[in-house]
């Protein structure tokens, strides 16, 4: 019965616009496929777009915006990557912790996702996809925005943006800051939070080129029962994040970009895995780590030639009180990509494109290796198929410090210093049509990863272990999108099936590896009534591998996200809304042994100008 529910009400709320989410200055940006862009329990972050984003599965602790793991394709937390601009914003000590960027939605554009010959091309260290966010131009205007919900939740934000009148001769000159603050008692005992994040960004626009200074910072303490073990302790943590990067963009002609970055990002976890316990003057779980990174990358055209490239360096270093057990606490990585292609254009325009060319990956620690990147495609003119495309690409990624620097025979988290580069080669084959009124894309795969790093559970020993894997991933993913005059309807799907091998080693459960859906729809709309009114849904229906560990909720779940907002005619600027997440009420466990997060409501008021 709520299945039925949730999708009759998706059926009266159709449509999803990205670029009309927001007509008042930006508090938040809506991604390309998801209706509600805030979340009802804290400000919107750059994973808010992801909650239900057709090709990402969001595995959440406490609040998406409190910790994610963000996997893609029946990938795991650290497959995958985030880059912001040029660069790759990369955590070294753990994947938990990608997704911590300290970046206001609205200062970037809408997320795109990366996979194949585009993640060769693209961010360093991931097997399986990449998160990219370009930054948004500075326009003059500005917001307020104010929450209030159940649990204690209240939040502020403001958004301010200015840009100075354009000079011949040296261009445009921008500035944007913004606030954001946000609390809760929580929806479950010792499930409160408090996030914090301060943006100032300065940007110079020139012709077809954009360069942007940006400084961040973002805190947040977060509590909820078995945050990252399932021993029924009451766990928190205190994330506290900085990061500086300047990003320059040229677009000198239409398919030809240059763009290069460069970024320091600082991030300071304080874990208690019991937050009774007294902690005395070292606490057993703290860690900083520290990311350089310089990159640039681009592709310039010749008539039918053309030339992919990218060229990355990161060096992080690791300070911590108890991952001191391996070899090594700071790391050089090293990635360089050429991609050259070839167009073909047939008679009746047809064009076939081919790319052939090699990634090469290496650190200072670990042995480098040489990956092959092929990929044909053909786009038709005229008909239902509008373009299909085959290809072939290796991958490689190294561990982090928390599986290699964690105590192998003791403790909580046992890691394993032996552990190297994880490789993965995935074979693609898909195509984008237009069957009378939708647009619909999709791609069936198969991805065969080595050694990838597992946290696996035995029964009887009270730790999580680091494990090498190997598994063989095939599977299929498809979206569909029609428009209407007043919005548009999107669907997803995703089918997924795993062989795995965990090289003799002893494994009862598996955290992450084999935490996967089987199937997963998703179903998105927005409808826009007369008089400012705004009714907007998210659904995910997903069936769940069997999982030993996953004590409540069973395996089987629907996931409904709903809004309503009102901007009366008369208060020009002023926007109501109502936000509801899991509307249902459901304690299905996204992450074995973690209790869900509660349904949240909440009331907002915005006033832009």
């Amino acid at each position: 019965m709520k299945v039925f529910l949730g999708f009759v009400g998706l059926i009266f709320s159709v449509g999803l616009r990205a670029q009309s989410a927001v007509t008042l200055p930006l508090l938040t940006v809506a991604a390309n496929r998801i209706a509600n862009e805030t979340p009802a329990g804290t400000f919107a972050m750059p994973v808010s777009a992801l909650r239900f984003e057709p090709s990402v599965d969001l595995q959440t602790r406490n609040l998406a915006e409190g910790q994610a793991d963000v996997t893609m394709r029946g990938g795991i937390f650290e497959n995958t990557a985030f880059q912001v601009g040029a660069v790759t914003v990369s955590d070294p000590q753990t994947g938990h912790y990608l997704a911590e960027l300290p970046i206001a939605p609205a200062m970037l554009s809408a997320p795109e996702i990366r996979t194949g010959a585009d993640l060769a091309l693209g961010a360093s260290n991931a097997t399986v996809g990449a998160v990219d966010f370009g930054w948004r131009p500075i326009r003059t205007g500005g917001a307020l925005g104010l929450g209030w919900g159940e649990h204690g939740f209240k939040k502020t934000e403001l958004y301010q943006g200015f840009l100075a009148p354009v000079n011949p001769v040296l261009g445009k000159f921008g500035v944007d800051v913004a606030v954001a603050h946000s609390e809760a008692t929580g929806a479950v005992p010792f499930g409160e939070h408090r996030f914090d994040r301060v943006n100032l960004r300065l940007q110079h626009v020139r012709g077809a080129a954009q360069t942007d200074v940006f400084g961040g910072y973002q805190s947040k303490y977060f509590g909820w029962p078995n945050l990252y073990t399932p021993f029924n302790s009451n766990e928190t943590e205190n994330l506290q994040t900085m990061l500086l990067a300047v990003n320059h963009r040229w677009v000198p002609a239409p398919g030809e970009f240059f763009e290069a970055g460069a970024y320091l990002r600082r991030n300071k976890d304080d874990y208690a895995y019991n937050r009774f316990a007294p902690l005395g003057p070292v606490h057993p779980f703290q860690h900083t780590t520290w990311v350089r990174g310089l990159a640039a990358g681009g592709r310039l055209a010749r008539g039918e030639v053309a030339l992919g490239f990218r060229a990355e360096v990161l060096a992080d270093q690791l300070k911590s009180t108890s991952l001191t057990f391996g070899r090594y606490h700071s790391r050089t990585l090293g990635k360089v990509a050429l991609v050259p292609e070839r167009t073909w254009t047939a008679g009746d325009g047809t064009h076939t494109r081919l790319q052939a060319g090699w990634s090469a990956e290496d650190t200072n620690r670990d042995g480098g290796v040489l990956s092959p990147v092929l990929r044909i495609d053909q786009e038709m003119i005229g008909g239902a198929l509008r373009r299909v495309y085959l290809s072939m690409v290796d991958t490689s990624q190294v561990p982090t410090y928390t599986a290699l620097n964690s105590n192998a025979a003791a403790g909580l988290f046992r890691g394993n210093p032996t552990l190297g580069r994880s490789r993965s080669r995935s074979w693609e084959w898909g195509g984008d049509a237009a069957l009378g009124d939708w647009e619909v894309r999709g791609a069936v795969f198969w991805r065969r990863d080595r050694a990838l790093v597992d946290w696996t559970f035995r029964r009887g020993v009270t730790a999580r272990t680091a494990n090498a894997v190997d598994i063989e991933v095939m599977g299929l993913e498809w979206v569909a999108r029609r428009s209407w005059l007043a919005g548009e309807l999107i669907l997803g799907y995703t089918a997924l099936g795993k062989d795995a091998d965990y090289r003799g080693a002893v494994v009862d459960a598996s955290f992450y590896a084999l935490n996967y859906a089987r199937h997963r729809l998703t179903a998105a709309g927005v409808w826009r009534f007369a008089g400012g009114w705004v009714v907007k849904v998210d659904n995910e229906v997903r069936s769940q591998a069997a999982n030993l560990l996953r004590t409540v909720g069973g395996d089987r779940d629907l996931q409904t996200a709903l809004g309503l907002s009102y901007r009366p005619p008369a208060w020009s600027g002023v926007e109501l809304s109502l936000v509801v997440d899991n509307a249902w009420n459901r304690s299905y466990q996204e992450l074995p042994a973690v209790p869900a997060a509660r349904r949240q409501l909440s009331l907002g008021a915005h006033y832009g100008w």
